[in-house]
């Protein structure tokens, strides 16, 4: 696992308090793939109700609370596919 994988994972089970009401699949270009659903973060690659796909920078900046996810979408850096609605509740959740 890379260490921006690693990092993330432990982020996201801290601000989800280790688990989501969907399943959400974030794909970190270059690094891998992690989701996150009632089980919690970890990596991996399975289905999900959303996909969000970003490099590692935008992912970074995401986690780190420097990037709003919103931002990122509507000015092309994060890519979203699947549940419009989901990718909401992770955006406040973010």
């Amino acid at each position: 696992m890379s260490e921006l994988i690693d990092q993330a994972v432990k982020e996201l089970n801290q601000k989800t308090g280790g688990s989501f009401d969907g399943a959400a699949k974030f794909v970190v270009t270059g690094e891998g793939t992690i989701m996150l659903d009632e089980a919690g973060a970890r990596e991996a690659d399975e289905e999900a109700d959303v996909t969000l796909t970003a490099d590692a920078d935008t992912f970074r900046e995401i986690f780190e609370g420097g990037l709003d996810p919103t931002s990122a979408f509507m000015s092309g850096r994060l890519k979203i596919d699947g549940d419009m609605g989901q990718a909401m509740k992770l955006a406040q959740t973010l």
